[in-house]
């Protein structure tokens, strides 16, 4: 890959920026974003977000002296510009393959990177622990939060505005905004009166009144009725009352793609203290027309042709996952009037864009608000609605307390649709759905179980609006196994296994994604003479004990796969119930490790950890030689 350039190839450091003039700016901007476009159309990634922020991002470099000052990405998504203009030019190419440099900041990378995350609105509330920590220390530099209007919705983002707001710390938070629109006048206006707000003629003039003011008999009335006048003036030209009766100095809304602009508030608001808002307005996928007109599609793409717009995908690959659950959950929903569908700005991402189309006053986008849709489900499902919560496996985790608390403890009937489960790939730690077996496993009463393939996902969809209580089921990303779906659905008893090949050598345990490559192993282990039985658990809770002991007993060896961390998961669960038995037996169980796993391609890291037919069956093998 090599994209010619006349300025990018010349920086390797913010420092480099702050050489440049406004107009080699402009130039530089348009260059990373052909850049970004070209790395991503290869490896996948966070298109729209990224080209959205290319002239905020210059612009708080150009400003702030980074690793001093701090600049936290929200999420992270949005990070491309900032790691390309901080020493990773040229790894910018390796972007989200295995071994390469991460989709999202990672503090191992770069002190220029200062949070791990890849989760949204935990940003403000590190920046406020940040500050505070830099002013007991008595050391220099400013702290700056990027959130985006969607991050700033979630109540933790909330907690923390109120919190920074209450404790007056120096804390500056640019809120991206990406979605309102303002017209051009309001727009004008309000970049006016930001701009002299924030001047230094202005700040003088507002400390010496507030020292002078006091002094005056009824000064102290007169200066309350003067900041409330500032207040009340700013509230009718900007949207910023919210953040004005938080206790924050708003600033803005402002043309987030405009860097003279930037650069000249930003140096502003640099010589101010206090919480401050900074209210800027860009466009997601600006640059590159496809991302423009459709940027909830290109926030996160897979490789896609750069001309056309399009995906670059087989042909003949079967549907994914995702677009089966989003297929069957229409089909339940024309047979099941109580059914409802919540997703956690999801919507596409989670396969429900059908569903709101075709039942919209039974679909609820609750927005980035993971806690809030699994409480709100158990709200719908207390007054007999039968709630379909569809959550990536890893943003469920944000909601934890509220599948025990709101959900199991009060026995609300609600469908947990998990996406995303296992490995994930390229988005890496914080997007691999490693951990769900383990923590939904030890929540009383609920149902967990993983399909074997596409089609046994419809009929456990079905078959959980037949259960009597909350059920989860966990899927992975990507393409299906390819095999041919049932049109009518099946019922699923709770709890039930199934016995798949039978043996009498030893027995391979295996839910959800690893069953088919279980299958596989017994069939190359019969090459060796070896008769293994392949059972598809399929259900966590309930476990079907009695078909786990009969086979137990009867073979002697077992075997547990599982795409899950290795703690607390169905190894786990399986050897808990060996225990309890009394059961003497050969036992091993390949699992993920007890780490976060790094970012890769798929078949890379399933070939690092065992999660294939090949290492099952020298780890099967290997336990008849040692049993």
């Amino acid at each position: 890959m090599e994209l010619k350039t006349k300025i990018l190839h010349k920086v390797d450091s913010p420092q480099d920026l702050k050489k440049l003039k406004i107009s080699q700016l402009k130039l530089l901007a348009e260059e990373i974003r052909s850049y970004i476009l070209e790395v991503v159309s290869r490896h996948g990634g966070h298109l729209a977000p990224n080209l959205g922020v290319v002239e905020l991002t210059l612009a708080l470099h150009y400003v702030f002296d980074t690793p001093k000052d701090y600049i936290i990405w929200d999420v992270g998504h949005q990070c491309y510009t900032h790691k390309i203009i901080t020493g990773r030019r040229e790894a910018f190419k390796t972007l989200r393959t295995y071994g390469g440099i991460a989709g999202f900041p990672k503090r191992e990378e770069s002190p220029h990177d200062i949070l791990n995350t890849g989760h949204s609105s935990t940003s403000i509330s590190a920046g406020l622990g940040m500050s505070v920590a830099k002013r007991l220390k008595g050391e220099p530099g400013k702290i700056v939060v990027v959130i985006g209007d969607g991050s700033i919705t979630a109540g933790m983002a909330f907690e923390a505005l109120n919190n920074a707001g209450y404790l007056k710390e120096d804390l500056l938070i640019i809120l991206n905004d990406n979605e309102m629109s303002i017209s051009p006048n309001v727009g004008a206006l309000s970049t006016f009166v930001s701009k002299r707000m924030t001047g230094n003629l202005a700040r003088f003039l507002r400390k010496e009144l507030e020292k002078l003011m006091p002094k005056l008999p009824g000064g102290e009335n007169l200066l309350h009725l003067l900041k409330k006048g500032e207040d009340l003036f700013k509230m009718a030209v900007t949207p910023g009352a919210l953040f004005t009766a938080l206790n924050f100095e708003y600033v803005g809304p402002v043309d987030g793609h405009d860097l003279e602009n930037l650069i000249d508030l930003l140096q502003n608001l640099k010589r101010m203290s206090g919480p401050i808002l900074f209210h800027v307005i860009t466009k997601k996928g600006k640059g590159y027309p496809p991302a423009e007109a459709d940027p909830e599609t290109f926030h996160g793409v897979g490789p896609f042709d750069i001309t056309k717009g399009k995906p670059l995908k087989s042909p003949n690959e079967p549907l994914s996952y995702t677009e089966i659950f989003g297929k069957t959950i229409v089909r339940l929903a024309e047979i099941e009037p109580r059914l409802v569908a919540i997703t956690a700005a999801m919507k596409t991402g989670t396969g429900l864009k059908e569903f709101a189309e075709r039942f919209p006053e039974r679909f609820f986008d609750v927005g980035i608000c993971e806690q809030h849709a699994v409480t709100f489900a158990a709200g719908l499902a207390l007054e007999g609605f039968i709630p379909v919560c569809a959550i990536y496996s890893t943003f469920l985790q944000r909601a934890y307390d509220q599948i025990i608390h709101d959900v199991a403890l009060n026995k609300a009937k609600v469908i947990f649709a998990i996406d995303r489960a296992g490995l994930v790939g390229e988005d890496g730690p914080t997007h691999h759905g490693i951990f769900d077996l383990t923590y939904l496993r030890a929540v009383p009463g609920l149902i967990v179980c993983a399909p074997k393939d596409e089609n046994e996902l419809q009929h456990l969809l079905y078959s959980a609006l037949r259960y009597d209580r909350a059920s989860a089921i966990r899927y992975p990303r990507g393409a299906g196994v390819g095999v041919s779906l049932d049109w009518n659905f099946r019922f699923i008893p709770v709890g039930k296994g199934e016995v798949l090949k039978d043996g009498g050598d030893g027995v391979i345990f295996a839910i959800g994604s690893m069953v088919y490559p279980a299958l596989h192993s017994a069939k190359s282990l019969e090459k060796k003479g070896l008769n293994v039985a392949v059972i598809n658990v399929r259900f966590l809770k309930p476990l079907d004990k009695e078909l786990i002991l009969e086979f137990t007993r009867k073979t002697g060896r077992v075997l547990v796969v599982e795409e899950n961390t290795t703690e607390g998961g169905l190894g786990s669960a399986i050897a808990e119930t060996i225990l309890e038995a009394n059961l003497k037996t050969a036992f091993a169980k390949i699992a993920l490790p007890d780490k976060f796993i790094e970012q890769g391609d798929l078949q890379s890291l399933k070939q690092k950890y065992g999660l294939c037919e090949e290492y099952i069956t020298e780890k099967f093998v290997n336990l008849v030689k040692n049993s």
